[in-house]
């Protein structure tokens, strides 16, 4: 009996994904371990390994379909002495959309009968046109045989409304999410790039946090002419080859808040609508641009892991996040995330809450400032660091006891190696 292979669940928060690309073809033998494909979820684009072993024997959701329910079947394994053409299945809704892109036979381009005859339409064009209040005898298909598809009817959309019945007769168009705006009048020239699951998520997440979190803001300033120095001087220390390393100041930055947060243990924590959760472990999360988005790698117990450590560790997590090659326990959990734009210059902003975590520092750009030092105006090079907070898990004074102890490793960097 054939194996169905279904969607997997690749991280907590997953419930549909993007087949991104098979890395087996119809007819190709399969051992358990082997990769099947790569799948992007709601965090990365993730590869997926057979469990069982066999013949792939057929492909029902193809390169391309998006969001794809999990545990939708997306491929049927044989099994010894099977043949495929005894499988019969249909490929799954979610599918449609690329199903249309990827068919291949020629387009004729010719229009569905308008006599009263049966119109050829997709079953995803006929919802967005239903949705939509569209006519589909007055939509010309540019499918196969004519076959009206999902292009054809975001094509209407735009055009218009003489695709649309009558105001006598039509019901009030319903409003679809996969409806194409129509373009505003003057308008110029423009270019759409479809949604990734990536940052589908990513607006989802961010959105429901700004909305849902009572988030405060605390800044400090925090001179760091010391760290600076250490630095230059530490780097100068590196061996050469293997165990060599080049820190930075996120290096410094990643440590100061490990030990701040192992000094203010209440501020690692989650709130919950049952309980308040307080992490045991000092997991930090810190953000790193990608081309689908931000995706927030994590250095796990990071009170215990040396300046140079982290580095090392860092650097290999921020590679391999920009290529979509983490595993989901390296950046999923955490209990406080740091996001620094020190590097392209800004000078302080508030940053959103990653739910569930109750904390996030944003770190802004060194650079020299005037100061009062002993009563006389002197110059310093001054970092603002502002955390943003969620109020109901951490009060304002929990907050600031915390950054009293991150800005006091920041200026005296030498306690961070004690």
């Amino acid at each position: 009996m054939s194996i169905e292979i279904l969607m997997p669940a690749l991280s907590p928060t997953m419930t549909e994904g993007k087949l991104a690309k098979w890395l087996k073809k119809e007819g190709d033998a399969v051992a358990a371990g082997d990769l099947l494909a790569e799948i992007e979820t709601d965090k990365a684009t993730m590869e997926f390994e057979a469990v069982e072993e066999g013949v792939l024997g057929k492909i029902t959701v193809p390169e391309g379909a998006e969001g794809v329910a999990v545990n939708t079947p997306i491929a049927y394994l044989l099994e010894e002495g099977e043949d495929a053409a005894s499988i019969q299945v249909t490929a799954p809704p979610e599918a449609e959309a690329a199903l249309e892109t990827t068919q291949s036979p020629t387009n004729t381009g010719s229009a569905p009968p308008t006599d009263g005859s049966r119109i050829f339409a997709s079953p995803l064009a006929k919802r967005l046109a239903k949705e939509a209040g569209l006519e589909l005898s007055l939509v010309t298909g540019s499918g196969p045989h004519g076959r009206i598809v999902k292009k054809d009817i975001e094509a209407a959309i735009g055009a218009g409304p003489q695709a649309r019945p009558s105001a006598t007769s039509a019901q009030p168009p319903k409003v679809s999410n996969a409806q194409v705006p129509a373009e505003l009048p003057g308008q110029g020239a423009f270019t759409e790039i479809p949604h990734s699951s990536v940052r589908k998520i990513i607006a989802e997440r961010l959105t429901t946090s700004a909305r849902d979190i009572p988030h405060f803001f605390l800044t400090v300033d925090c001179e760091v002419d010391q760290l600076l120095s250490l630095r230059k001087d530490l780097n100068g220390r590196s061996p050469e080859g293997e165990g060599a390393y080049k820190l930075s100041i996120n290096d410094f930055i990643i440590r100061a808040v490990a030990l701040a947060m192992r000094k203010v243990p209440d501020i690692n924590a989650s709130w919950t609508d049952y309980a308040m959760r307080i992490y045991s472990e000092i997991d930090v999360s810190i953000a790193v641009a990608t081309a689908d988005g931000l995706i927030t790698p994590i250095i796990r117990k990071a009170d215990q892991k040396g300046l140079a450590e982290v580095s090392i560790e860092m650097k290999e997590l921020a590679l391999r996040a920009r290529d979509n090659k983490l595993m989901p326990e390296e950046f999923q959990g955490g209990g406080f995330t740091i996001s620094n734009l020190g590097m392209y210059r800004i000078k302080d902003f508030c940053a959103i809450i990653n739910p569930p975590q109750s904390c996030i520092l944003a770190v802004g750009a060194g650079e020299q400032r005037p100061i009062v030092k002993d009563g006389a105006l002197a110059v310093a090079t001054v970092m603002s660091c502002t955390l943003s907070v969620d109020h109901r898990a951490i009060d304002g004074a929990l907050g600031s006891e915390f950054l009293q102890a991150f800005k006091a490793m920041i200026e005296d960097p030498l306690t961070m190696l004690l």
